[in-house]
């Protein structure tokens, strides 16, 4: 979901993704990150390899995948994905 005035991603940000994975999966305990490919997305593992919390791929409204580790709700149906702070600060960066 691209909110107006949200500029889309730009060619480094695409760049990066290519290299290293599309999408990201996120533990909602400790905040470990992976990145994936979709062709690669059965090989995630169930639980975070850390702490052993839910490890979470796609939105559980509509699953779309996440492109981004500091994703607080889904790009596509706006639904909270995850708490927006962890560990007792935000996840995300107020927006100015």
């Amino acid at each position: 979901m691209n909110t107006p005035g949200k500029p889309k991603r730009n060619w480094i940000q695409e760049e990066r993704r290519k290299t290293l994975g599309d999408y990201v999966a996120f533990c909602l305990r400790c905040g470990f990150t992976q990145r994936y490919f979709l062709e690669l997305e059965r090989d995630l593992a169930g639980a975070c390899p850390d702490c052993g919390g839910e490890l979470r791929h796609r939105c559980p409204e509509c699953s779309a995948p996440f492109p981004s580790a500091f994703q607080v709700e889904c790009e596509e149906c706006g639904a909270e994905v995850r708490p927006p702070e962890l560990f007792g600060g935000p996840i995300r960066k107020p927006t100015r």
